[in-house]
């Protein structure tokens, strides 16, 4: 699904040199290079501020306990995503609220977001899933009318831009309150092992996120709030630092890639490429298919024989998982979100995919869905 070691070969003498400078400093927490790092983000994505974390998940949490959220608050988020948008509500003894999503993009359905307001109601994440924004203009517009914090999670889509109805861009995870990312290695800006970062252009809540990731500390050993401890090391801020420059050119083989599946699908009825948002790009951290008029089971099965990785996500959304099981829903309550799981299969995407590799690859999945 994704090659690492080609990736790193091709950068091996500046990785190499930028870990052994690391090593050589022995400031393995808090080095230079973490600051660094965060001010090089900043800059890239255009936030005010960037903190970086120890990964993904706890940024979330973190942003979530630094907007003053309080038990039976409730957040409302897809049902379709990785679980780790609604197991931080959950632990921090918030009430996850799930929605449905549209069918073609597989992000958070807006009309689904205005049902499920209630005067509970405190935050909204929606998940740019798969590597584009979710609809964000009229979320921040719901957002606004009903006094609600917007936290993006942007783990699969660092680097992707949203166009506004006034013509103006903003890179996915700054147009909330707050962002969450995971730099875990097979994201596309990922490190060589765990990480994550918040972003925001708000300065008491930049401050907060800090206090909260370093134990509730703002001055050493005084702590001012119930906090966590969360730090990304600096041998992954340097990895971070050193791929950071590349980024764009690792979008933009994504995103060839992808063009050569959806070219090489296009006759196939059986297959639904992924649909692009009309605002947003796509950094393709998945390339998604819909299967269709076959079984999608069969067909990963089929490929798996044939040697071509092939992924589930998700299986099972949120609403139907054991852990969040919830009287409020029941199996067809969130119709699009199940047919998705039943019928989503993604494909080898990363930066080192070659046209040998892609003509194996489409050829055996062709072959698998016409058999």
């Amino acid at each position: 699904m994704v090659d690492l070691q080609q990736q790193y070969r091709k950068i091996k003498p500046e990785m190499d040199a930028a870990i052994q400078a690391v090593i050589d400093s022995a400031a393995f927490v808090k080095g230079a290079q973490v600051e660094q790092f965060a001010r090089n983000l900043e800059n890239y994505i255009g936030s005010r501020h960037v903190i970086p974390v120890a990964n993904g998940t706890e940024a979330l949490q973190i942003a979530l306990m630094a907007l003053g959220l309080r038990p039976g608050d409730e957040v409302i988020t897809p049902t379709f995503t990785f679980i780790a948008t609604a197991e931080v509500v959950a632990l921090l003894g918030l009430t996850p609220v799930v929605v449905d999503v549209e069918w073609g993009t597989m992000n958070m359905s807006v009309e689904a977001v205005k049902r499920a307001i209630t005067p509970k109601t405190k935050a909204i994440v929606p998940v740019h899933l798969f590597g584009q924004c979710a609809e964000m203009e009229p979320l921040l517009a719901l957002a606004k009318e009903h006094h609600l914090y917007v936290v993006e999670d942007t783990a699969q889509a660092i680097g992707a831009q949203y166009t506004f109805s006034d013509g103006h861009t903003a890179q996915a995870g700054t147009m909330g309150n707050i962002g969450c990312t995971s730099f875990f290695p097979s994201k596309n800006l990922g490190c060589y092992g765990d990480g994550g970062a918040l972003f925001t252009n708000d300065d008491t809540l930049a401050e907060a996120i800090r206090t909260i990731a370093n134990h509730g500390m703002k001055v050493r050993y005084h702590h001012d709030m119930v906090g966590v401890n969360s730090r990304l090391d600096t041998i992954q801020a340097a990895v971070l630092d050193t791929k950071l420059p590349h980024l764009d050119e690792y979008i933009a083989a994504r995103q060839r890639a992808a063009a050569y599946y959806d070219r090489a699908f296009a006759g196939c009825s059986k297959i639904l490429t992924p649909e692009r948002s009309q605002n947003s790009t796509h950094v393709y951290h998945q390339y998604t298919l819909r299967i269709t008029g076959t079984d999608r089971n069969k067909v990963r099965e089929a490929l798996t024989a044939a040697g071509v990785p092939a992924m589930i996500y998700y299986p099972i959304p949120l609403h139907l998982q054991k852990a969040y099981q919830d009287p409020r829903y029941k199996a067809g309550d969130f119709p699009v979100a199940e047919q998705l799981a039943a019928s989503v299969l993604s494909l080898p995407m990363h930066t080192e995919l070659d046209d040998e590799q892609l003509a194996y690859i489409t050829e055996h999945v062709l072959r698998a869905v016409e058999a």
